[in-house]
């Protein structure tokens, strides 16, 4: 599939790696394309090129940057997968307090309403975006998906599934509320009380 990512940090730079190397066609937008690496396995474009490229779309800029940066490209989005991968914070990583009542996900669909929204990949740290990270013990990171739209939340579950991981759809996008909490309590658990950030939830279902 044909996949773009509107950021290429830590973040979105490993998980582009993950997807390119899966045989996806991947490509990473940046505000300077200038800044692109050689050894990159990815190909490296401006935003606007990147968001015409994509069949789905990653947004992977800090969340605090969306409402400067998104509207400009909402042409280029319109009836694509967009898979919301930030989460509310400040810049010392502590909460973004939105309400109980909101989430960055619902954010970014008010914003681009044309756009199929889908929460993903948020509860991951960068650190587990490694091959070598991603499974242990046979128990694969869990990559928790909510969205409003069933076959786009289908779309991202099976390239999260091709990348490594085991997609779980949790429903409808107000989901997405607890998935930014549970970013809030990892990332809690690896800064405030030095658990590190190369670990991730797991979500282990038992057979009978």
């Amino acid at each position: 599939m044909k996949i773009a990512f509107l950021g290429g940090g830590n973040f979105g730079g490993r998980l582009a790696k993950l997807l390119t190397k899966a045989g996806h066609d991947v490509v990473v937008g940046l505000r300077d394309a200038t800044q692109s690496h050689s050894a990159n396995a990815y190909r490296v474009m401006s935003l606007e090129d990147a968001a015409c490229h994509g069949e789905i779309v990653i947004v992977a800029i800090p969340y605090q940057a969306c409402a400067n940066t998104l509207p400009s490209l909402a042409q280029f989005l319109v009836g694509k997968v967009l898979v919301d991968a930030t989460n509310p914070l400040r810049d010392d990583w502590s909460p973004l307090p939105l309400g109980e009542s909101d989430s960055a996900a619902e954010v970014l669909a008010r914003l681009l309403p044309s756009s199929r929204l889908v929460k993903a990949f948020n509860t991951i740290f960068a650190d587990i975006m490694v091959e070598d990270r991603i499974e242990r013990a046979g128990h694969p990171v869990t990559a928790f998906i909510a969205g409003d739209d069933v076959a786009a939340n289908a779309v991202v579950a099976h390239i999260a599934a091709s990348a490594g991981f085991a997609p779980l759809i949790t429903g409808h996008l107000g989901n997405a509320r607890y998935l930014e909490a549970m970013a809030h309590l990892n990332i809690q658990i690896a800064v405030v009380h030095g658990g590190g950030t190369n670990a991730a939830f797991v979500y282990h279902q038992a057979r009978d």
